[in-house]
């Protein structure tokens, strides 16, 4: 299975921004609106197919850890790029260092994106599975 470099960046978004002070963190809304990854176009094709059918799962991998999220073909994105909105599935995936300023790094970091047959785990199933490390 093809293991796609790319440069993830996270960040806000609305939608994220109104589940998570709405107080819907541990909803399917959040979810779906949070654990997602957006890829160029060019580059779900590319995915898509290699895995040789319908695909809406990925998992990305960082130096710092891994996730399975939601994939969107995004026309704002640009090849070789990829965007997770700000939240735990995210944080999976960024390093926790923040090299004295307080805030982790959440642009600019290589990742790899593959597609998988693997859930998208909600929110308790992710930190269930912190407590186990």
């Amino acid at each position: 299975m093809i293991k796609m470099e790319v440069i993830l960046n996270t960040g806000s978004t609305l939608g994220q921004g109104y589940t998570a002070k709405g107080g819907k963190k541990l909803t399917e809304e959040y979810k779906k609106e949070v654990a997602i990854c957006h890829i160029n176009p060019e580059d779900f094709k590319k995915l898509w197919h290699e895995y040789g059918s319908y695909m809406d799962r990925v998992k990305v991998i960082t130096d710092f850890g891994e996730v399975v999220v939601y994939v969107k073909s995004d026309d704002n994105m640009g090849e070789g790029h990829a965007f997770i909105p700000r939240g735990p599935w995210a944080n999976m995936v960024t390093s926790s260092d923040t090299s004295g300023t307080g805030s982790p790094f959440y642009k600019g970091m290589k990742a790899y994106i593959k597609a998988t047959d693997e859930n998208v785990l909600d929110c308790e199933e992710l930190f269930r599975g912190l407590s186990k490390k």
